[in-house]
């Protein structure tokens, strides 16, 4: 889906906020720095979705199958602008709407 040129990408906010706390709690295991990661992602054509309150409240509304803030943002961020959300999380995938696991 990713390499098909007919698909418009998107990342969401959301993810760039967790990335900033995780580089910020200066983890070895997570080095990834926020401002190269988002740069990159424009530079490599990515749309930025940006959270509203509406994306808010839809979380808000999810059933408590998954507990990630950051994650039940983005499946209610897919939900709401009906785009599709490719995870690997066996559990954001277990909720219905445009999710999609990989």
């Amino acid at each position: 889906m990713i390499s098909d040129t007919g698909n418009e990408l998107i990342f969401s906010v959301a993810s760039i906020w967790e990335i900033s706390i995780k580089h910020a709690k200066g983890l070895e295991s997570f080095r990834a720095h926020p401002g190269v990661v988002w740069e990159a992602l424009l530079e490599s054509g990515y749309t930025e979705l940006p959270v509203s309150g509406k994306h808010a409240v839809a979380a808000g509304c999810l059933p408590p199958i998954h507990k990630d803030p950051f994650d039940r943002l983005l499946i209610a961020q897919a939900i709401v602008e009906q785009i599709t959300l490719l995870t690997v999380d066996a559990a954001v995938a277990r909720y219905p709407g445009p999710i999609r696991k990989v």
